[in-house]
């Protein structure tokens, strides 16, 4: 069965409030995309550049993050030749003699320390 109703009497029988809205998100000047946008640009304006937790500040975080984190990698590095250091001392006796020879100026009985600086 066809459906002989016109638009203007579709229109007709929608109630006011619903006419209402139907203009606001249609378009036109005071429309609800209009209040969109502006809302979405103040949104937008207030993340970037909202005093002390803005998206200048997340990129110098991630920036000193990203140095704290090679720092941290250096430190280990560091640590892992250190610690095979101390393996070679305890274990080699003489790596800890020619050691102690260099860091404390320590001598055998009856030999001279002469030390040269630059």
């Amino acid at each position: 069965m066809p459906n002989n109703i016109s638009g203007k009497e579709k229109l007709s029988n929608i109630p006011g409030h619903m006419k209402k809205l139907r203009k606001i998100f249609r378009g036109g000047p005071g429309s609800f995309a209009g209040f969109v946008a502006v809302a979405t640009l103040f949104f937008v304006l207030f993340v970037f550049f909202k005093p002390g937790n803005n998206i200048f500040h997340w990129i110098g975080a991630s920036r000193e993050k990203a140095r704290q984190e090679e720092q941290i990698r250096q430190y280990r590095e560091e640590l892992q030749k250190l610690d095979a250091r101390i393996d070679m001392l305890v274990t080699d006796r003489d790596t800890l003699e020619k050691f102690a020879r260099e860091q404390f100026h320590l001598a055998a009985p009856g030999e001279d320390v002469y030390i040269l600086k630059d």
